[in-house]
């Protein structure tokens, strides 16, 4: 049980609980618990929707010195502006625009993640949002290419 736990909080980020939890609920089926995380993920992200979101950080990407990316990233707290977690996902979504152009947010949202297609942006989005306990918004964004 401990092993599937590790394996479950690897995959879907959801702390030890959260896993022991969804494990039990799902039987031990490995596959029902990754929905069940994500299902409470998602309820819990619909939640902090509202929330203020009064740090974050600029993320600037250049593709081959031909694309170039600056991007908005908003959190609640500077906290987690400054992590990693939410760093590393600045970066992939100012990528994300430099190879998917999306005009807006909303388009930005609903494209497959450019490295793992089985995933929207909107699900990246939200997988930090579960693990931080914050809102997460991306705000502004333009993409220039030569």
């Amino acid at each position: 049980m401990t092993e599937l736990i590790q394996k479950l909080r690897e995959v879907t980020g959801g702390g030890v609980m959260e896993c022991k939890k969804a494990l039990e609920e799902a039987g031990g089926d490995f596959d029902k618990a990754v929905v069940i995380i994500h299902e409470r993920g998602s309820a819990k992200a619909e939640k902090r929707k509202d929330r203020s979101t009064g740090a974050g950080v600029l993320q600037s990407y250049i593709h081959n010195e031909r694309v170039g990316v600056l991007f908005e990233l908003r959190s609640e707290t500077d906290f987690v502006a400054r992590s990693d977690e939410f760093r590393t996902l600045a970066k992939e979504l100012a990528m994300q625009v430099a190879a998917m152009d999306p005009s807006n947010e909303e388009e930005l949202m609903k494209q497959p993640y450019i490295k793992d297609e089985s995933k929207t942006v909107e699900d990246l989005v939200s997988g930090v949002m579960a693990r931080t306990g914050e809102n997460v918004k991306i705000g502004r964004f333009c993409r220039y290419e030569l």
